[in-house]
């Protein structure tokens, strides 16, 4: 019943710009904590960006921190990733993920999304 569903990932050029949405539904969207993972081959999964439930607290991992803005709309049940300036260390399976706290783990999961840069 819970579901998250991530989509606008794709092939991009070192430089380029990507947005990424998911879309939630199953559960109250505007009381959880909701973030972005990626994940690549070989590496540790990386929390990459959260927002709090009302949208008035955001964190970044210090790898994109100034080049991507996560934003929800509590109306649509959605949460975007905007990505600029991609570089290749960049590439990952991202994923949409939802935690009850601040604090909490992540509690739901979405399918992921593959974000690719490269010339």
């Amino acid at each position: 019943q819970v579901q998250l569903v991530e989509s606008g990932g794709g092939l991009v050029q070192p430089g380029g710009s990507l947005r990424l949405s998911c879309a939630a539904s199953g559960f109250i969207f505007s009381s959880y904590v909701m973030r972005w993972y990626r994940q690549t081959p070989g590496k540790e999964r990386e929390l990459v960006a959260s927002i709090s439930n009302s949208g008035g607290r955001t964190s970044y991992a210090q790898s994109v921190k100034g080049r991507f803005t996560i934003s929800r709309d509590n109306t649509k049940n959605t949460v975007y990733l905007q990505m600029n300036r991609l570089t290749p260390e960049d590439t990952a399976v991202y994923y949409c993920a939802a935690a009850p706290l601040w604090y909490s783990a992540s509690g739901y999961w979405g399918q992921g999304t593959q974000v690719t840069v490269s010339s």
